[in-house]
């Protein structure tokens, strides 16, 4: 295929970050002549909003010293026009890996940011949605707390502790909120940090089920790993945090009896599955599960809904994927890729 047949503007760039290739939509959106662009550096173009820094200035991201990572997940950024203005992109990008497994090239997707109007809406959508979650909390809070404060010495022991408990879990409820919200705003605007070490995904599970146990204790869950299972290279904590969402989904959605988390090896990366025995996810709701605020009309539903499209954003900021698979009446199963480590080669 032709390049200049995509609708989106596509650049490629060599292995010092210089464009190569300009397709027609490039071109019309930068407003430079695709030939005067050629052999430039990307970074003349791009920049991450509110800042100086400049993007791929002749470095790649840290993340592409892993073989697993196939790419850049999607960014917003500022571009630089031949007219001196400047207008906000979504940056893609899909690395090209010599036989070494060096980066040596990427195919750089720019698009303009034709979803402000849908972001906007998406503002109003979050300020409801987190005005409702947080009413419930804060309204215990301060009932549970009044309570206290004015009739302390009426109130017996046992009903002192369950009034605190209960303003310890709303408390915790209203952070985990806040956290979810801060999560978005990194993910989707590029700043999401990863502090990648190596991390054995069979420990890492256990940990999950005994703190998944906790809120759910009925929960049986049978771990399967192949022995000598490959270590990650992975941000420990945001690993430990989609997994805990998908082991928390299928609690909710699903059955805490038969649940299955297993692992395998695939190439450069490894394969994490968590799977059900519930009910199961229509297939018109398969993608749906992954979009903002949504809830399942089955099971428990609970939460701002934002959970699954974290773990998504989580999962493809390490340069891996997140899928969902479902049969009805059967369960469901949720698998998602994270690089091998290897050592940085």
């Amino acid at each position: 295929m032709n390049l200049d047949d995509l609708p989106d503007g596509v650049l490629v760039i060599d292995a010092g970050c210089r464009i190569t290739e300009v397709n027609r939509a490039a071109a019309k959106i930068t407003g430079f002549p695709a030939q005067s662009l050629v052999g430039q550096p990307l970074s003349t173009l791009l920049e991450e909003p509110g800042t100086s820094a400049r993007v791929l200035d002749g470095r790649w991201p840290a993340s592409a010293s892993f073989r697993g990572v196939r790419g850049v997940p999607a960014q917003e950024l500022v571009l630089h026009r031949a007219d001196g203005s400047e207008v906000p992109v979504t940056l893609t990008a899909a690395f090209h890996r010599g036989s070494s497994g060096r980066v040596v090239a990427a195919t750089v997707v720019v698009r303009t940011d034709r979803r402000r109007t849908r972001r906007v809406a998406s503002g109003i959508e979050v300020v409801s949605t987190v005005s409702h979650e947080l009413r419930s909390p804060l309204t215990s809070v301060k009932g549970y707390t009044s309570l206290l404060l004015n009739r302390w010495d009426r109130l017996k022991d046992d009903q002192k502790r369950m009034m605190l408990e209960q303003v310890h879990r709303d408390a915790d409820r209203v952070t985990r909120l806040i956290g979810e919200l801060l999560d978005i705003s990194r993910i989707e605007s590029g700043r999401l940090v990863l502090r990648r070490q190596r991390v054995y995904l069979p420990a890492l599970v256990d940990s999950v089920i005994a703190e998944v146990s906790v809120e759910f204790p009925g929960l049986a869950a049978r771990k399967s790993f192949p022995e000598p299972f490959p270590h990650v290279a992975a941000d420990a904590d945001k690993v430990t945090q989609v997994l805990t969402n998908l082991v928390e989904n299928a609690c909710k959605y699903g059955s805490t009896e038969g649940l299955e988390l297993s692992g395998e090896v695939e190439d450069d990366s490894v394969v994490l599955s968590v799977a059900d025995r519930g009910e199961g996810i229509p297939e018109d709701s398969l993608q749906k599960v992954f979009t903002k605020f949504y809830r399942g009309a089955v099971g428990r539903p609970s939460g701002s809904g934002l959970g699954l499209y974290i773990a998504r954003g989580l999962v493809e900021a390490h340069g891996g994927t997140l899928t969902a698979t479902s049969v009805p009446g059967r369960g469901a199963e949720f698998r998602f890729t994270l690089p091998l480590d290897n050592g940085g080669e």
